[in-house]
């Protein structure tokens, strides 16, 4: 049993890590950077700099900037200069609008704006700015290990905050230990007035899938999956509309729509991959309220759980990760208990592993697709009491080996590759 303390701990997680953001994270990340290093220099600079890790060039390089209709790192970085306030985090281009984009422009034609490898970088999310002004004075902000965690921050001479270890890597003791089963005893034990608050995930993501609806952003995969042609195919059926409004509020986020979403573990389309799919099968099923609310716990925290693990940017494609979550949440309000949302979690392994992480773009729609349709087939699974099993791949009869196997393939197998995929794309943007 979970002990009060525990209980406050994994709330307080929760909290950190199912965040508002506006945009695709990386890019906005990267604006939150600059808007810290703008305000601690006291004016607008003339030139910005950003040294950053590969993974933040692979996710920030094709990616829709809220507010424009441009893509890409230069207009996020211009915008946090003439826009970004950091207080607003993740939401940071929250106040963009036609004259801050005519600035942003005016700046980057200027030449202000430069970006470079950090071949070294400590981290895989890392981001170093720093920003000059007229009279040659420089601030400098560093975010490192997670998209809002400020790890350096100086003004010429003077250091501010410097949170680096000795090796360069962040000093980090705030995430709390868990496994499968302390995930589910907090969703499905925990009063339910304390979990309300997941409930803004649900409101937010809606929001964004309706507006994916109203207007075209991206590939528009989600009103294609709501078509004539779609429901010859597939029907109108629940399955159907969990594939429509999941891929649709990921075209609006890729797409650049000025909309909040609500990311887990440092991405929107994670957030919306474990939120909307349960969401949409609750509404459907006419599940009660406590229902939904637990099942959207559980689908969160076991999205928070492997994240962990995994850490927040690889070559392994997140939507795998957030569909995981959102099977044991269907598999939760199928009736499922911790035995078959097991069996959903090995299923899920058994299938996604290895999908490949291109960068942020919109045609993630098409891997959130993917991904939470093997959510629904696992969750199906998982209620007939079929589940891969240990003699098959790297599925371990022990539910968090199996976790930690996942794991392993994304951190140490696919490192290569994703030296490999960073190397195709930026070959594109040179020939």
């Amino acid at each position: 049993m979970l002990r009060p303390e525990e209980r406050e701990e994994i709330r307080s997680l929760i909290e950190r890590e199912v965040i508002p953001a506006i945009g695709c994270t990386e890019p906005i990340a990267v604006a939150l950077c600059v808007a810290r290093a703008t305000e601690l220099l006291g004016n607008r600079p003339t030139k910005i700099k950003a040294s950053l890790s590969s993974n933040i060039i692979k996710n920030a390089m094709g990616v829709g900037i809220p507010g424009t209709s441009m893509t890409g790192l230069p207009i996020a970085m211009a915008l946090g200069a003439v826009a970004g306030r950091s207080e607003y985090e993740l939401e940071v281009l929250r106040e963009v609008n036609d004259d801050s984009v005519r600035l942003a422009d005016r700046f980057i034609a200027s030449g202000g704006v430069s970006i470079e490898l950090k071949a070294d970088a400590p981290d895989k999310l890392y981001i170093e700015i720093t920003a000059t002004d007229e009279s040659g004075t420089e601030a400098t902000a560093v975010i490192s290990g997670g998209h809002t965690n400020f790890t350096y921050l100086a003004k010429g001479d003077e250091i501010i905050l410097d949170r680096r270890g000795s090796d360069g890597t962040t000093e980090n003791d705030d995430d709390c230990s868990l496994s499968l089963h302390k995930v589910y005893e907090y969703a499905h034990t925990t009063p339910v007035e304390e979990l309300r608050f997941i409930m803004e995930s649900a409101r937010l993501n809606q929001a964004a899938a309706d507006e994916a609806m109203r207007r075209q952003y991206g590939h528009s995969l989600g009103q294609l999956m709501l078509s004539d042609r779609a429901r010859e195919m597939m029907g109108d059926t629940t399955f159907s509309h969990i594939l429509a409004y999941t891929s649709g509020a990921c075209d609006a986020r890729m797409g650049g729509a000025m909309v909040a979403v609500m990311s887990n573990s440092g991405s929107g389309n994670q957030g919306i991959s474990a939120t909307m799919p349960v969401l949409i099968y609750a509404r459907e099923r006419n599940a009660t309220d406590e229902m939904l609310i637990r099942a959207l716990a559980l689908s969160h925290l076991t999205v928070i759980y492997i994240k962990q693990k995994l850490g927040r940017l690889s070559a392994l494609c997140g939507c795998v990760v957030a569909a995981t979550g959102s099977s044991c949440g269907i598999t939760y309000l199928m009736g499922g208990d911790f035995r078959q949302i097991c069996f959903a979690v090995k299923n899920m392994v058994a299938n996604l592993t290895g999908m490949i992480c291109d960068g942020a773009k919109p045609s993630c729609a098409l891997k959130v697709t993917s991904g939470v349709s093997t959510a629904v087939y696992s969750a199906m699974m998982a209620m007939a009491g079929t589940s891969v099993t240990e003699m098959e791949g790297i599925v371990d009869s022990d539910v968090d080996v199996t976790i930690d196997n996942l794991t392993r393939i994304g951190l140490k197998a696919m490192d290569h590759a994703d030296a490999e995929i960073l190397d195709i794309m930026l070959g594109k943007q040179n020939k």
